[in-house]
């Protein structure tokens, strides 16, 4: 069952692919990449989801994975577990398939009382002298001619 929440998107059309961060509930999509906001509502049904997804340019930069910069795109797709797959087409560019993997993201909350442990530095455990592992070395070593 695909569940609210906030996912880390993966997507991808023959002219490109891209990442963004995708945040679902109550049947409301929002999210957005370097370059892109995402809206629009999605319905679930068992494993199978449709959604409807209106893409915006917010900043100039690479050029959209469906060629113009404002779309509309009918999905269809399956949910198991923590990921998402689906797959559709923008209304704008029909011929231009658009696939989506959706992993949802499971953030662990920090537990309030937790108490983190004091480490205390004692010098006197430090090495007194450079050994091998620590005295400084060039970056680079000599160029090598290479194998035959």
């Amino acid at each position: 069952m695909l569940r609210d929440g906030k996912y880390a998107a993966w997507f991808r059309t023959p002219r490109g692919q891209g990442t963004g961060l995708v945040e679902l509930s109550d049947g409301r999509i929002s999210g957005r990449d370097s370059f892109f906001t995402y809206g629009g509502s999605y319905r679930v049904d068992q494993q199978r989801f449709t959604a409807i997804l209106t893409v915006k340019r917010h900043t100039e930069g690479n050029p959209s994975v469906f060629g113009p910069d404002e779309v509309e795109v009918d999905l269809s797709g399956l949910c198991a577990g923590a990921m998402a797959t689906c797959s559709g087409a923008a209304r704008e560019v029909p011929d231009i398939k658009f696939e989506a993997t959706l992993i949802y993201s499971q953030e662990d909350a920090v537990a309030g009382d937790a108490k983190c442990a004091v480490v205390k530095l004692n010098a006197d455990t430090l090495p007194k002298v450079l050994d091998s592992r620590s005295r400084p070395r060039p970056p680079f070593g000599p160029a090598r001619p290479p194998a035959s």
